[in-house]
């Protein structure tokens, strides 16, 4: 009797275990999917550069590479000297690459190339806010020793700000887009969900690594900075009801 008994209560816990299942299936229904739109807005802010980036450099070649070298190192000082004879002290020059090779000399009938010589290379970058001595600081260079202007680079100091300016402008734009079709349609809008960003500055370059490798380079170098374009681009999800 005891053991019947026992059997009865664990089918009565068990048939309870099976309804409080049930009832918290029901009471965890599905969440409606909310009904939204997403919409893309894209601006173009339009600047003048306030600062240039020039590389400038000097490639020697030697029979051997403490030649190389040497040479190299006497020329880039001249020409360094004198740019900070006319940027002043506080210029701000950085080197940004430096190598030194063996150069190959490959047999006609074919075989183990074999070396003849070697080649140094020491680039500079001068970062200067007076785009009026870009041309100066180019022809300076070349006529104090360096042969290659590697490349040159209209920036702007604070290219967060215009960044900024067309993220607002694109948001704008987006936000605009999706009322206007949301009123179409006879919806409006309750919130934004989500919000995406995206872009980048399209600068003017002036590469000449190889045009202005030789020494002759006139003086005077005509340079324009022309203008940067900052783009953006703003991808809004909005929740939308009746």
């Amino acid at each position: 009797m005891i053991r019947f008994r026992s059997l009865i209560g664990l089918l009565a816990l068990a048939a309870m275990g099976v309804l409080d299942t049930q009832a918290l299936a029901q009471d965890s229904p599905d969440k409606p999917v909310r009904p939204t739109i997403r919409v893309s807005g894209e601006a173009t802010v339009t600047a003048k550069p306030d600062q240039a980036e020039i590389a400038i450099g000097v490639v020697t070649q030697a029979a051997t590479g403490q030649a190389a070298a040497t040479q190299n190192a006497q020329k880039q000082d001249a020409v360094l000297s004198e740019l900070r004879k006319a940027l002043g002290a506080g210029a701000d020059i950085k080197t940004i690459s430096y190598s030194l090779s063996p150069n190959y000399r490959y047999p006609k009938e074919g075989g183990q190339p074999t070396i003849s010589g070697y080649t140094a290379s020491n680039v500079v970058q001068i970062k200067t806010g007076d785009l009026a001595q870009v041309g100066k600081v180019i022809d300076l260079s070349t006529q104090s020793g360096a042969n290659t202007i590697q490349s040159l680079r209209f920036t702007l100091k604070d290219e967060q700000a215009v960044r900024s300016q067309a993220l607002r402008e694109a948001a704008i734009k987006a936000r605009a887009k999706a009322e206007a079709l949301a009123s179409a349609l006879g919806l409006k809008i309750v919130r934004v969900l989500s919000v995406d960003e995206g872009g980048q500055a399209i600068r003017p370059m002036f590469e000449a690594a190889e045009s202005m490798r030789a020494a002759g380079v006139a003086a005077q170098t005509p340079v324009e900075p022309g203008t940067i374009d900052v783009r953006a681009t703003v991808t809004l999800t909005f929740e939308i009801a009746q």
